[in-house]
């Protein structure tokens, strides 16, 4: 495909191709950073060199194992063009290592921030509102914690930790804003509660026709859209021994961790499908526990379990948001009504 060359509009003859704009002493050109294209070679500038694509990241758990109170980012904003770090244009994932008795500041001008424990336990402490009393949570492996804009949350590690941290601040800075009113109230989801509403799902008896157990977490004050914020999308997901899911696809990036597995567990990924409705030429993301990979928008991905041992994942998707907009789109191989 050609370059895309900009045009500029013509101007008529005898008139000035940078009028001053009226008013007294102002010089503002109105027209310096003016610019048409041709249809043709502008309409889908997502490509290598202009918009790049979404690519599969992965980052193994030797990231997180070692080393000092930190917050690490899985930054793909090089490759993005975002001015922040960034895993997607809109999310920013992390994990949070933090010493036995260290604490660490996870502010972030984001409207919502989501902590999983991967491992450990401690204490956050965040004002209730902006300027209130102090609001402390205790939490350990296993739990889920999300919290709105307008906190300055601070984690405590009372062992050894880590978290993985998901918010939503390049969004954010793309729009040149400063999230300020809180959407929703800090919420928890203990490690008890999720393990045990995905062991009774498990054990329904209409759940052995689906190859893939899941729960989507929600917030009460979000009926709309079912999602853990307004933003952001959590899937709490049991893959069982011996599955291999139909393909399906949505326009949310996924940002997801591995939880727990034995080898033999993987995402297969890529933009189309075979005839039979496999993917052609699919990505092969390994998993392992503590591992973090990005599934990208509008790919058609697969988990599959070679194990002969259940697995467990954490998908963090800007699903919110485009149900908000109503561009989720999700599909499946098998049709729109088909098991995810």
């Amino acid at each position: 495909m050609e370059p895309i060359q900009a045009v500029r509009p013509p101007v008529p003859a005898g008139v000035d191709a940078h009028p001053a704009p009226a008013g007294a002493g102002l010089s503002h050109d109105w027209r310096a950073a003016t610019q048409l294209f041709d249809y043709r070679q502008a309409a889908n500038p997502i490509r290598p060199g202009l918009t790049e694509p979404i690519p599969e990241g992965r980052w193994g758990p030797a990231l997180h194992a070692t080393g000092p109170t930190a917050i690490l980012p899985l930054d793909l904003s090089a490759r993005l063009g975002c001015a922040s770090p960034a895993t997607s244009p809109a999310l920013s994932a992390n994990f949070v290592r933090i010493l036995e008795g260290d604490s660490i500041g996870v502010a972030a001008n984001a409207t919502s921030s989501l902590f999983y424990v991967l491992r450990g336990d401690g204490r956050c402490f965040c004002p209730a509102s902006p300027g209130g009393e102090p609001l402390p949570l205790n939490w350990s492996a296993g739990d889920l914690f999300v919290l709105p804009a307008g906190l300055a949350p601070r984690l405590e590690a009372s062992a050894e930790s880590v978290l993985y941290w998901v918010h939503d601040g390049p969004l954010l800075t793309f729009l040149g804003v400063r999230a300020e009113t809180a959407r929703f109230a800090p919420s928890h989801y203990p490690a008890a509660w999720l393990d045990g509403e995905l062991a009774a799902l498990a054990s329904d008896p209409t759940s052995a026709r689906s190859n893939r157990l899941s729960l989507l977490l929600a917030n009460r004050e979000l009926p709309a859209s079912r999602t853990v914020t307004h933003t952001l999308w959590a899937m709490y997901g049991l893959v069982p021994a011996g599955a291999v899911q139909p393909p399906h696809r949505h326009q949310s990036v996924a940002l997801d961790l591995v939880i727990d597995c034995q080898p033999g567990c993987a995402t297969l990924s890529g933009p189309d499908l075979n005839p039979d409705g496999t993917i052609r030429n699919p990505v092969r993301m390994e998993w392992e526990p503590g591992a973090a990979f990005v599934t990208p928008p509008g790919h058609w991905h697969s988990h599959v379990n070679e194990s002969g041992h259940p697995a467990r994942l954490l998908p963090i998707q800007d699903a919110g948001l485009h149900t908000y907009l109503r561009s989720l789109d999700i599909r499946f191989a098998s049709g729109l009504g088909g098991d995810s």
